[in-house]
């Protein structure tokens, strides 16, 4: 017991000591800032044209294969990509950019949605001593304020609770997290602070009451990655860059150097995806931006390179909003294996996550089951017992592969840093690898810097700190009261559209159908718990959506926020994008299809679905079992040891309640495990115990059946005797 107190006072005292060296180091930018947070110097301004609305994605591939040579060509549609086509074309380079899929279709959809310097990268700054990595969380953290200023209608500031279960960590928790204001210098978005046990918990009610001693709240940035990504592609393309999704580079160019005599990267040549037609992009300099596939391409330029990059798979889960309160986080800085675990509000839902493992790179990650429960395991560790943490309030869930720069050799992918690198091969292929979303435009800015000097392009500075992204320019807290009053839609989609698409949300509202009720007067939601529209199934296409998944997942999150919730909508956004785009049934049927596919394998279904089959196992005890037998013959009234459509369309009738066929067969079909067309008294009877295990929840079938025998219960006639007597 000595030693650990002597263990945990050497912490301390060199915690405290090497805050005061590096917080030394800082004062001076952190007395002057007092109210004065998160102010960025914005770099000279943009001497080209932006364009009024962006070229249709027809324009783009014109402008592709008509270019007789690019200064640029970029391949990677990801975060990293899309910035180095907007810094590029910003200094006056003739810039292109292509993507095999859709733009932020890989690791920039699939974060834990921060804006963040990194406490964690602090943390291992401090204990080693570790320059670089001080560097990256200071450089992070300038990033942080850049991005919130050029995007306010994308992003903002989102408080997090640190909880403390042990005294001594108080200080020495709190010693860091001042560090990291410091380290933010008039660029922190808000000081952080102590709290009590009982403020604490009035913050954040569902929070681990026993043993709490306090919290601390610090201030990172929250954004909509997706939509952020996406908004820096669209801007670089008003600027005039050529840029296209589902163009895939099938070789690089290459030509001999008169003067060397050595080969010179000098295009790509590529296909479009969808309609497998090829062409050659020739431009004085190719950027690899491509994130995990970094090693793919770097091959294509030479076979016997070896490998930069070993990617980590980070799975997320998405839980329903009551999980969290609505703007607040929650930060497990140690979890049971030496992991950091975020459990974040975002969209009126709550991220868990994220897990840290070694992968093989695939276009298609895959959400485990083991990786879900594990985030789930920590997430019990803090919440209070009484919240009843259930495997099926799992919506949604997905993986995302962070490309980190590493020794091949290396295995332990959690002490790797994000920094990131900017490399030049023989024949002038130039690579950006590592890194992380927050500093996608200081990485976007080394790799044009080291472009123009490798291969003497004429340019002027970076012009990109402080420039505003799509939407942005006079976008306001208040827009969307105008777009309530304006157009008459609902409070809720106004706000979700002036979040979204910042001062475009004008051009969505004035596309959006009338419902024909008294209120909302225009808007009619794709599904009715989420503010999404069918309008912006049609802006979507506007802003270059090729598929349904496209749509579901990257121009609204429909998917990352409620799997089930995609899968209703599909239909509908089908046939909308149907008619934009000129599909055939054939091709609708495709469009379904690979969408479903999407969403079970990709986006959680599966692990999802796989919470009840027909070899789920029984474990009811047999007082239950004799319930919901009668609860079940209730509707099996002639003991077939079934029930159908029919069955269940008598009883509602019975109590004056109506559900159309088609829904009915939906909510029937969830459970019909062997999926003959009926729902047995065992698949019952094992939808019942996977509820009681938390395996499974919101199952409409299980509500709607308990409804109607409560219903039916209260129809009983009562005798007078038992009522008491009465007039």
């Amino acid at each position: 017991m000595a030693f650990r107190k002597v263990v945990k006072g050497t912490v301390l005292i060199g915690g405290g000591a090497i805050a005061t060296v590096f917080g030394l180091s800082q004062f001076s930018q952190y007395r002057n800032k007092h109210d004065n947070f998160m102010y960025v110097q914005a770099a000279e301004p943009v001497n080209i044209p932006m364009k009024n609305h962006f070229p249709t994605r027809e324009d783009q591939f014109l402008a592709l294969q008509n270019t007789s040579e690019f200064d640029v060509l970029v391949i990677g549609g990801g975060a990293t990509g899309c910035g180095c086509a907007l810094d590029a074309v910003t200094r006056g380079l003739k810039t292109a950019l292509v993507e095999r899929d859709d733009f932020s279709s890989g690791t920039s959809s699939r974060s834990t949605k921060l804006i963040h310097g990194g406490v964690r990268y602090l943390q291992k700054a401090i204990m080693r001593l570790d320059f670089e990595q001080y560097r990256m969380v200071k450089e992070a953290l300038h990033e942080r304020a850049n991005l919130l200023e050029i995007a306010p209608h994308l992003s903002g500031p989102l408080p997090i609770m640190l909880p403390v279960y042990k005294w001594w960590q108080l200080p020495y928790y709190w010693v860091g997290i001042k560090l990291y204001d410091l380290v933010a210098g008039s660029q922190c978005l808000k000081s952080s602070y102590v709290l009590s046990k009982s403020r604490a918990l009035e913050l954040f009610p569902m929070l681990q009451k026993d043993r709490l001693v306090g919290a601390i709240v610090y201030y990172d940035g929250q954004h909509n990655d997706a939509r952020m990504n996406l908004a820096i592609a669209l801007t670089a393309a008003r600027y005039g860059a050529a840029t296209a999704n589902y163009t895939e580079v099938v070789h690089l160019l290459k030509k001999t150097d008169p003067k060397s005599g050595k080969e010179r990267v000098c295009g790509a040549r590529c296909r479009d995806v969808l309609t497998g037609q090829e062409f050659d992009v020739k431009a004085k300099c190719v950027i690899n931006a491509t994130g995990p596939f970094t090693d793919s391409v770097r091959k294509m330029d030479d076979q016997e390179v070896s490998n930069i990059c070993q990617p980590s798979a980070g799975v997320h889960i998405v839980m329903p909003g009551y999980y969290s309160p609505d703007n607040m986080g929650l930060l497990d800085p140690a979890t049971s294996d030496g992991r950091v675990i975020f459990f974040l509000p975002w969209e009126k839902m709550t991220i868990a996550g994220t897990t840290d493992t070694p992968t093989e790179v695939t276009p298609h990650p895959i959400p485990t089951e083991e990786d879900i429960n594990f985030i789930l395991t920590e997430v019990r560790n803090y919440l209070s017992c009484d919240v009843e943490v259930r495997r099926g309030d799992v919506l949604a869930a997905w993986s995302g592969i962070r490309p980190l720069v590493t020794d091949p050799s290396s295995k332990d992918t959690q002490s790797i840093s994000r920094n990131h690198i900017v490399a030049v091969s023989d024949s002038g292929l130039v690579t950006i690898a590592g890194g992380k979303w927050t500093t996608y435009r200081s990485m976007a800015q080394d790799t044009i810097d080291a472009a123009i000097q490798a291969h003497n392009l004429k340019a002027g500075p970076c012009k990109t700190v402080g420039l505003l992204l799509q939407g942005a320019k006079d976008w306001s807290p208040t827009l969307y009261i105008r777009l309530v009053q304006d157009y008459g839609l609902e409070s809720e989609v106004a706000q979700h559209l002036a979040s979204t698409y910042g001062d475009k949300a004008f051009e969505v509202a004035k596309i959006a159908q009338v419902t024909g009720k008294r209120w909302p007067i225009v808007g009619k939601r794709l599904v009715s718990e989420f503010p999404y529209i069918e309008a912006e199934i049609t802006y979507g296409v506007k802003e270059y959506a090729c598929t349904a998944v496209d749509m579901i997942s990257r121009r609204t999150r429909l998917a990352f926020l409620n799997v089930q919730a995609a899968d209703e909508a599909l239909p509908r956004i089908i046939d909308i994008m149907g008619k934009e785009l000129h599909w055939s049934e054939q091709k609708k049927k495709e469009e379904l299809e690979s969408a479903k596919k999407f969403l079970y394998y990709e986006m959680g279904y599966k692990a999802k679905s796989e919470q009840l089959t027909d070899s789920s196992e029984i474990t009811l005890i047999p007082s239950d079992i004799d319930r919901y037998k009668k609860r079940f013959h209730m509707f099996d009234k002639e003991k077939k040891g079934f029930i159908t459509i029919l069955d269940v369309q008598s009883v509602l009738e019975s109590i004056s309640i109506q559900i159309d066929e088609n829904t009915l067969h939906e909510i029937l079909n969830e459970v019909d495990l062997n999926k003959n067309g009926q729902v047995e008294l065992n698949e019952f009877l094992q939808l019942m115990s996977a509820i009681q295990k938390g395996y499974v929840s919101g199952s409409r079938l299980a509500v709607l059946m308990k409804t109607a025998e409560e219903n039916l219960r209260e129809r009983v006639v009562i005798p007078v005797d038992r009522s008491g007597g009465g007039l």
